[in-house]
C-alpha cells in the first residue's frame, strides 16, 4: 500500500481519513474502525498484514513500525442531520475568514491546494457545535476519497485554529457515492472534549438528501511546535 504525496494532511504524512479509507478497503465489513498509531509516511511501500485468523482486521506496517490498524466496527448513534446546501455554502465564507490554518496544504481542507488537486472543503460554523461544507466532486469519488471527505469536518467542529489536532481513530460507513458534479453537503459535529482528546462525528448527504456516508471520530490535539506553531 502506498500513500501518494498528493494525499497528505500535515506536511510529510498522509491525510488521516484517506489513509484510513485505503486500509479499510482491505476488509469486507460495511463499517470499519481505523486507529492511526503513527504519522503515515508518503510515497513509501507499506505492508498490510492480517491482524487475526478470522479476517476481521488488518495491520499497516512501515518496516517494523505499526502505523495503523483496521477492524470491523459499528455505529449505533443517529447520523449528524444535514443543513440545506445554501446554508453550507454561506458557512464556507466563515471558514475562508480564518487567518490561520494548521495544515494549509491538507488534501481535504487545505486552502493552499489548487482546485482539482485537493478537495478544498471549507467547513464553516452553522451551530454552536456544528459545521457544514458544500462539496461537488468533479468525478465519482473512490471509497478512500469518501473517507477523506468525511475526515476534516470533524476536526473543524472544534476550534482548531492555532491548536493543531490530528485524527486518532475513525469509524466510518460509506453507504453510497455521489455522481460526478453532484452538489453534496458534509457535516461535522463536536460531541465531547476530554483534555486533548475530542470526540466528533461527520456525515455526507447527496443532492437529494440521501445519506452517502458517516463517521465517528477521535481527534488528538498536538503540540503546535511540531508544525511550526
Amino acid at each position: 500500500m502506498i500513500i501518494e504525496t498528493r494525499f497528505h494532511g500535515p506536511e510529510g504524512s498522509g491525510n488521516g481519513g484517506y489513509t484510513a479509507g485505503l486500509l479499510a478497503a482491505h476488509l469486507t465489513a460495511d463499517t470499519v474502525t481505523v486507529t492511526l498509531r503513527k504519522p503515515p509516511p508518503l510515497d513509501t511501500g507499506l505492508r498490510v498484514s492480517p491482524a487475526d485468523d478470522h479476517g476481521l482486521g488488518v495491520w499497516l506496517w512501515h518496516d517494523d513500525v505499526l502505523v495503523a490498524e483496521a477492524l470491523a466496527g459499528a455505529i449505533v448513534v443517529p447520523p449528524v442531520p444535514p443543513v440545506p446546501l445554501e446554508v453550507a455554502t454561506e458557512a464556507a465564507e466563515k471558514f475562508r475568514a480564518h487567518e490561520h490554518h494548521p495544515f494549509p496544504g491538507c488534501f481535504v481542507c487545505g486552502p493552499d491546494r489548487e482546485p482539482g488537486d485537493g478537495l478544498r472543503l471549507e467547513p464553516g460554523r452553522v451551530g454552536e457545535d456544528t459545521v457544514a461544507a458544500p462539496w461537488t466532486p468533479a468525478e465519482v469519488p473512490s471509497p478512500a476519497v469518501m473517507w477523506a471527505a468525511l475526515d476534516c469536518p470533524g476536526g473543524w467542529s472544534f476550534d482548531i485554529v492555532g491548536r493543531p489536532s490530528v485524527l486518532g481513530t475513525m469509524t466510518a460507513q460509506v453507504v453510497d457515492v455521489p455522481e460526478a458534479g453532484e452538489p453534496c453537503v458534509v457535516m461535522g459535529l463536536a460531541r465531547t472534549r476530554e483534555g486533548r482528546k475530542m470526540h466528533a462525528a461527520t456525515a455526507m448527504y447527496g443532492a437529494d438528501g440521501r445519506l452517502l456516508g458517516r463517521s465517528e471520530q477521535i481527534w488528538i490535539e498536538v503540540d503546535p511546535r511540531l508544525f511550526g506553531g
